[in-house]
């Protein structure tokens, strides 16, 4: 079964003030597209795992353990961690860390947690 791993910031780690992230933004509103998401791709028949980070010095220990845990085939990484400006460090730690841990496994980026399934469509094989 082709697996699926989203990154994301623990809802409630969001800065919602920075102005990279959508207007109307909110901890409820993250929460509920991640589960869109999650339920998305267990429809398109993958299975699908979660990983919430925090934007901290844990950050790369989580995604890290994560993707020691399985076999991954594609890894999204979430708006949130790749549009704010200050972000931009963290991200580009996340982008290396699936590199070295996962190399097989594509990387997608998704514009919010809705359209993630549709952001790992676009590099695992149909069907």
């Amino acid at each position: 079964m082709t697996r699926v791993l989203l990154v994301g910031y623990e809802p409630e780690a969001v800065d919602f003030s920075d102005p990279a992230l959508p207007r109307g933004m909110n901890a409820a509103k993250i929460e509920a597209g991640l589960a869109l998401a999650l339920k998305r791709m267990r429809e398109r028949g993958w299975q699908a795992d979660l990983c919430l980070i925090r934007p901290d010095k844990t950050a790369l220990t989580t995604v890290e353990r994560h993707l020691a845990s399985a076999d991954y085939a594609c890894v999204v990484i979430g708006a949130g961690i790749r549009m704010p400006q200050n972000g931009l460090t963290l991200f580009e730690a996340v982008v290396n860390a699936v590199h070295r841990a996962a190399p097989a496994a594509a990387i997608a980026f998704n514009r919010s947690p809705e359209d993630s399934a549709d952001a790992a469509a676009r590099w695992l094989p149909s069907g």
